[in-house]
């Protein structure tokens, strides 16, 4: 392995690139060969196509997006293979149609309905997500014809693309996943308090939620301003530690309700003794409010927050803005664990899963004019997040540029082996405005940004009905647009 690693440093190498007269940022593409890697992965039986068979070669792809994760613009940023074989191995290149997040919908119909799309744009869940109506909407095309994936390179994805299906067409290319949220805590505080380090109850199986209940209410005191939790992923972290959702797939591939499901329920209860304890941050009745501003993570180097729940990746970041919100990374208080489990549950632990960054999934757009090329990139960037000395420099990089622990490292891989063995995806990034509002009012919001919430029996009670009409209309839609 040290070899192996030398030889990738070895081959690290930059370009700057300058662009005279513009006031743009100067990209740097840092990037590795991938010769070595090519090897050890064909002992796998995976392989990327060969130069003279591959469609697409020789070609640019237009990249749209808010964001260029191809060239990198710091050179400390580590490190971009997918572009390296893209651009050396298959001599093609990439130009960057560039939108913002807020725009990125009108811009893309926009530059299709003018006859100049782009090839490539991020896929997406949660927020950013393109499916389902960006693909009723024609914005975005199938992938099957250019991506087959019974592939061994691709076979490991194919049961998280299948949740992104219309009629019998796959609309999204997963790369990687990761899982959404998970509980950060200070060790420092929570030794402090007497309480059992997270991390230790997770892997002696006693990470559950009696226990993450019982340290919260130990812990807030409303008077002394000390509040369990604080953010906004906690209004959701007990359904998703069921491992449910409230809008899923039914057996035939339609949208369906799962309101009525008891884990839903039992989670949204926890939820709700939670906030009617006092244990969630509020300023007076605004349930809203954010300790700090809007800080995400202020009050846990003070013990004035007992836990965090937000994604792990908010932790690649320089080492002292993290250090004088989150407490002493360097020196092992900043600690992560799964979301706890239901005690009354199945057994398993669950986390939500999502993509990684605006490059952990991709879409072609509809009409592309270099779809080939497009599938051939999209190839290339899932080679790198196999490679396993790319695996190897990224975590040296979390240790050295970003202060990670060996135990962070074990623990973001034991998470997303958890999000990858129980998949779990957020359906409602991206549905029709009647459904989008009418399922904000059956998320965990609805209980926890109240100071006089109700129960999910009334919740589901009030808003059941206008839920099941507005799904049936999606399903209506998917089936004309099938059709």
């Amino acid at each position: 392995m040290k070899r192996i690693m030398a030889l990738a440093l070895a081959l690290i190498m930059v370009l700057a690139i300058t662009a005279c007269g513009s006031k743009k940022r100067q990209p740097i593409q840092l990037t590795l060969s991938t010769e070595d890697s090519e090897a050890i992965l064909a002992a796998a039986g995976i392989a990327l196509p060969d130069v003279t068979e591959a469609p697409g070669a020789y070609s640019n792809v237009q990249w749209f997006c808010w964001g260029d994760p191809f060239q990198n613009y710091s050179e400390d940023e580590m490190v971009n293979t997918g572009y390296w074989t893209f651009k050396n191995k298959y001599e093609c290149d990439i130009t960057y149609v560039e939108t913002t997040y807020s725009s990125r919908n009108d811009d893309l119909a926009r530059l299709i309905t003018g006859g100049t799309p782009p090839d490539l744009c991020s896929g997406g869940s949660n927020a950013t997500a393109i499916y389902p109506m960006n693909c009723i909407q024609e914005m975005i095309q199938p992938i099957d014809p250019y991506i087959d994936l019974s592939d061994p390179l691709w076979a490991p994805t194919k049961d998280l693309a299948d949740y992104f299906v219309l009629g019998n067409n796959h609309y999204q290319i997963v790369l990687t996943s990761k899982p959404s949220n998970v509980v950060v805590y200070n060790r420092r505080v929570i030794n402090e308090w007497g309480f059992d380090d997270p991390a230790q109850l997770y892997f002696n199986d006693e990470w559950t939620w009696d226990v993450f209940y019982n340290m919260c209410m130990d812990f807030s005191d409303g008077d002394e301003d000390r509040y369990a939790l604080d953010g906004y992923a906690y209004v959701g972290m007990f359904m998703q530690s069921e491992g449910q959702q409230v809008l899923v797939h039914d057996e035939n591939g339609d949208f369906a309700s799962n309101i009525d499901s008891p884990e839903i329920e039992r989670g949204m209860n926890m939820l709700y003794d939670l906030v009617k304890n006092n244990c969630t941050y509020h300023e007076g009745n605004n349930y809203w409010a954010l300790r700090g501003n809007g800080t995400f993570g202020s009050g846990m180097k003070e013990g004035s927050c007992l836990f965090y729940v937000i994604g792990e990746s908010f932790f690649k970041a320089p080492v002292s803005e993290i250090e004088s919100v989150w407490g002493d990374i360097t020196n092992g208080e900043l600690m992560f664990a799964p979301l706890p489990r239901d005690p009354q549950g199945d057994g398993n632990y669950y986390l939500e899963t999502s993509f990684e960054d605006i490059n952990g999934s991709l879409a072609i757009v509809n009409n592309a004019k270099n779809p080939e090329g497009a599938a051939l990139l999209a190839a290339c960037m899932r080679f790198k997040k196999i490679d396993p000395i790319v695996i190897q420099i990224d975590n040296r990089q979390l240790k050295e540029k970003y202060h990670w622990s060996d135990e962070m490292i074990e623990m973001s891989n034991e998470c997303k082996e958890i999000a990858d063995r129980h998949v779990v995806i957020d359906l409602t990034g991206n549905l029709p405005n009647n459904l989008q509002g009418a399922m904000g009012n059956l998320g965990g919001n609805a209980i926890a940004r109240s100071a006089d919430p109700s129960s999910w029996a009334q919740i589901k009670e009030e808003y059941k009905e206008q839920v099941q009409y507005y799904i049936d209309e999606l399903n209506a839609m998917v089936n004309e647009y099938d059709t």
